[in-house]
């Protein structure tokens, strides 16, 4: 098929296949484009409680560590989920830059839709979408900014033309025209020349999650999907720092 091919939608009652240009039949069909009929049979294996770690954090390790070889692009890529004053959410697509036992952390611009909705309600969720594992790994918690020296030492492991990126970008905001940007980014980069370092900015840094709950889902057969999740206890109370229950799919 050429790249400049262009289908047009078959009328109802009509045979929905076409040909290209050259005659030939494409084998899609409007069909294959409804999402209604889209579906796919997990195979995976089944997980269960027994085998999995006593705390989330070491069970993501695990789990992250084999969507990594798996091959899986960007494993580390996240939803991040925030609410507005008005209780309207809204998602977006960050990278995790590291994880520990006091939770999962990324960097943003500060002045951004996300850190201006985590000023005003520090609960957020984040999803992990390893669809091709058929996994997933959903987290809610707490959103507190890293120190600045944490930030600082990010920072200075970004590329030169990332760290530029930051200063050009005042992220979410209205601008003109892509060559705005572009003109922005010139600018930074004939001040701060490759090999020069370049100042890490006030309004850029991170957010560390401290999870409250962290779920670990595995697509089975039939949708009858394995669902773990850590739920934290209260230790003042003297509960186990985390609980470990299975929901149902």
């Amino acid at each position: 098929m050429s790249d400049d091919h262009h289908p047009q939608s078959a009328q109802p009652g009509t045979d929905a296949s076409r040909t290209d240009g050259a005659g030939l039949r494409d084998p899609l069909s409007d069909l294959d484009f409804d999402p209604g009929r889209m579906r796919e049979q997990y195979r995976a294996e089944g997980v269960t409680a027994a085998g999995f770690a006593a705390d989330p954090m070491t069970q993501f390790g695990r789990w992250f560590r084999d969507a990594a070889r798996s091959g899986l692009f960007e494993p580390n890529a996240m939803v991040v989920s925030t609410v507005d004053a008005a209780g309207r959410p809204s998602s977006r697509t960050v990278l995790l830059k590291k994880y520990a036992d006091t939770g999962f952390v990324f960097f943003t611009n500060y002045t951004s839709r996300k850190a201006a909705e985590l000023s005003g309600n520090a609960q957020v969720a984040l999803a992990f979408p390893w669809h091709p594992m058929a996994r997933q790994v959903l987290v809610t918690g707490t959103a507190v900014r890293t120190g600045r020296d944490e930030t600082a030492a990010y920072f200075r492991t970004r590329p030169h033309g990332s760290q530029l990126g930051a200063w050009a970008s005042a992220q979410s905001s209205v601008i003109g025209s892509r060559e705005e940007l572009e003109r922005e980014y010139a600018q930074l980069a004939a001040r701060y020349p490759e090999g020069e370092r370049v100042p890490v900015p006030p309004h850029w840094g991170g957010y560390r999650v401290t999870p409250r709950t962290v779920e670990f889902w595995q697509g089975r057969e039939n949708r009858l999907h394995d669902r773990l999740r850590y739920v934290r206890g209260d230790e003042g109370a003297g509960e186990d720092p985390w609980r470990l229950e299975r929901l149902s799919p």
